[in-house]
């Protein structure tokens, strides 16, 4: 009877034995899956708030866009306002000062007519431009570092 005793407290032990290890692995592969649905939940949260802060920029620009054309249309209305009242007074100073934006303002020549473009090459003289400037200083000190002292 001892024979068979054995087998069956080798069983009892085996069901035992086999149920512990089913219940760890079941816990360590069900931790992967708990932390996988926490970075999907937090994942879904975060394309919520994305989707917020762009419908967000989206509407700041939209209303920046409305603005934008508000003012220029207030600008558009006030120089019509302003060509108006200058043909009611018939006032010929403040018409030639007043341009349109879209007209370009006249390029001013005057003040450019005495100076020359830069060139990018040495004309001869000593410059900065020229191909052996500052070698001589370089010749002198090597001179001088060449040279014994004297005491």
């Amino acid at each position: 009877m001892e024979a068979s005793n054995i087998n069956v407290m080798l069983a009892v032990a085996c069901l035992v034995a086999g149920t512990g290890i089913g219940a760890l692995g079941y816990h360590l592969l069900n931790s992967g899956a708990r932390s996988a649905q926490r970075l999907r939940l937090k994942l879904t949260e975060r394309e919520r708030q994305l989707s917020e802060w762009k419908s967000g920029v989206d509407d700041h620009l939209q209303q920046m866009s409305d603005k934008v054309e508000r003012l220029v249309e207030d600008s558009q209305s006030l120089q019509q306002q302003l060509e108006e009242s200058v043909r009611q007074l018939g006032s010929n100073v403040v018409a030639t000062g007043m341009q349109t934006p879209t007209t370009p303002a006249p390029p001013n020549t005057e003040a450019e007519d005495g100076v020359s473009a830069p060139r990018d090459y040495a004309d001869g003289n000593r410059g900065t431009l020229s191909e052996d400037f500052g070698l001589r200083q370089q010749r002198d000190e090597q001179q001088e570092q060449l040279a014994a002292p004297r005491y």
